[in-house]
């Protein structure tokens, strides 16, 4: 099960080479349920994630969705690649260790989507994710926002604000 919450970001970090990144490109086969590829670094895999079995509460405040992860290799991913929706959506990961052992996963895209970034924090569980303090340079919280959705984003030709606002 994944727990996590999405931000818009006020002000990106200092030294933000300073942080473990991945560059991580995906691509959508399906999105209901969500059938994902990603390359990061030079991983592949191969991601289900769906709200089955998941009830949504009115003042859940967080993502939750089941997720299974298969690895898959070079010539698997590039062969899935060609079978995709829309567009690849290309990005820098840089990976923060926050309080109480938690991760900040900020997201700065490439390509069609550069200008856009915003950070993704996962949670062991849903009390975790509701006591969340995020620290100063966090700004709104997009959890319940499609438009932060990564398979939303393969959809778009470019990057523009005013959809974002």
């Amino acid at each position: 099960m994944e727990i996590e919450k999405k931000f818009r970001v006020k002000q990106l970090p200092e030294q933000l080479d300073s942080y473990d990144k991945k560059i991580i490109e995906q691509g959508y086969l399906c999105t209901n349920p969500i059938v994902r590829i990603r390359r990061s670094n030079d991983d592949y895999i191969l991601t289900y994630k769906s709200k089955f079995g998941i009830e949504e509460k009115q003042d859940q405040n967080a993502c939750i969705s089941n997720e299974v992860e298969v690895p898959l290799n070079e010539s698997g991913y590039e062969h899935l690649k060609t079978k995709v929706d829309d567009h690849i959506v290309a990005k820098t990961r840089y990976i923060i260790s926050l309080e109480d052992g938690l991760k900040a996963e900020l997201d700065i895209f490439r390509e069609q989507l550069e200008g856009l970034y915003f950070v993704e924090v996962e949670f062991p569980n849903e009390e975790a994710a509701s006591k969340f303090i995020p620290p100063e340079w966090f700004g709104e919280d997009v959890s319940r926002d499609h438009r932060f959705k990564n398979n939303y984003l393969a959809t778009l030709d470019r990057y523009q604000e005013d959809i974002f606002q």
